[in-house]
């Protein structure tokens, strides 16, 4: 019998394919050749590494769970492997494939016209054209449905005026997905950035993701062709369907922050002596290990099966949320435990735990908050919605 890693306790990569390994090994050595030794650096500077999207789209990872127009049609497991992976080096770089993959082309994929996915889809798959999903405003955040961004139509064309905060990708896009009011409902619109009347200012600042494009986006009566909307969908269910895209890769992706924590004060606590020997030989170090390990293990088990589930067609969106909702808490908490057994070191860039644990804090909440999630799950549960 196999001894068990304790770099994967339960041998959670048996329960995988071929595909699935191979796809996530590949991922795994491209973050540690081209991510990992600079991620600090890029995080301090608040820089993202732009010249890497064009390796991003050549490896296939841009779009990868789509089918056609250049994409890798791969599972939706798959895509999920390939987040966890990227999320080991930076939640920035797994934020960025999210929202180009899930926010930006996803809606152009499921909801917009032949001319709208021929122009955009196959550049955005290859990484010659960025996309960002304008949705979220300054003053509505977990309402969208109350939104202020306001499209009408001008003869043939659309104006549309407003703005919308927290932007990702926003400083880098090509194309922005928006989000409009209409007087015929939520309509989502495809909107090339170098439309006069388009303006992205960074959000500059940050003690979280910094590694990201952040952005605040604002139309000032920008005029959009009368076949800018995405013809295929009206309501909020086109923007929620594709914040439930996002949320699945997320539900991965935070699991490999906390992997990378775990194994950082997993290694730190082998080599470094107090009192004589190593910490990892101390009882209450090893109950923080172990209760790590604990976690990430039921972790990872969730996520492959919800996305065993999802590639059979049977992942409703209230399960996406329990996975977000579960998932994000446990690698936030693995960060915060892991920075105690660095103790001061924890806290310098030259280790990547507090970097993960300031990064988690964005992403507990953003695509969702904590108090969102557990409200979604509370109506499953009972039958009745407490929003409002």
């Amino acid at each position: 019998m196999t001894k068990p890693d304790p770099r994967d306790l339960l041998g959670i990569r048996d329960l995988l394919n071929e595909e699935e390994r191979e796809i996530a090994d590949t991922v795994r050595t491209f973050v540690r050749k081209e991510v990992a030794d600079h991620a600090g650096q890029w995080f301090e500077d608040a820089t993202f590494p732009r010249h890497l999207v064009g390796q991003l789209g050549e490896m296939g990872l841009l779009g990868m769970h789509l089918t056609g127009y250049g994409c890798a049609g791969t599972s939706a497991t798959a895509y999920g492997l390939a987040c966890l992976e990227l999320e080991a080096g930076d939640s920035g770089l797994r934020s960025f494939v999210s929202v180009q993959g899930s926010l930006a082309m996803f809606p152009i994929w499921k909801y917009g016209s032949d001319e709208q996915k021929d122009r955009w889809l196959p550049a955005m798959a290859r990484g010659e054209a960025i996309g960002c999903f304008g949705l979220t405003e300054p003053d509505r955040g977990s309402d969208p449905g109350d939104m202020r961004t306001f499209a009408k139509r001008d003869g043939g064309d659309w104006i549309l005026n407003g703005s919308k905060m927290w932007i990702t990708n926003g400083t880098l896009a090509d194309v922005a997905v928006v989000w409009a009011r209409t007087d015929e409902g939520v309509r989502g619109f495809v909107v090339p950035t170098d439309t006069p009347g388009f303006t992205a200012r960074e959000i500059k600042h940050k003690l979280s993701l910094r590694m990201s494009a952040t952005a605040e986006l604002s139309f000032d009566d920008l005029r959009l062709p009368g076949d800018a909307v995405l013809p295929g969908v009206t309501g909020l269910k086109g923007p929620l369907s594709c914040l439930s895209e996002a949320r699945f890769g997320i539900l991965f992706g935070a699991l490999g922050a906390a992997r990378t924590c775990y194994e950082a004060a997993l290694d730190y606590a082998s080599t470094r002596e107090q009192f004589g020997r190593p910490i990892g030989g101390f009882q209450l170090t090893q109950q923080k290990l172990v209760g790590m390990a604990l976690e990430l293990n039921k972790g990872m088990l969730l996520a492959v099966h919800l996305g065993r589930r999802k590639d059979a067609g049977e992942l409703p969106p209230e399960l996406v949320s329990f996975g977000k909702l579960n998932n994000v808490r446990t690698a936030i908490d693995i960060a915060r435990t892991a920075r105690t057994i660095l103790a001061a070191n924890g806290i310098s860039l030259e280790y990547p735990v507090l970097r993960h644990a300031n990064n988690l804090e964005s992403v507990l909440t953003y695509e969702g908050t904590e108090e969102i999630h557990t409200l979604v799950l509370g109506q499953l549960l009972t039958g009745q919605s407490a929003y409002r």
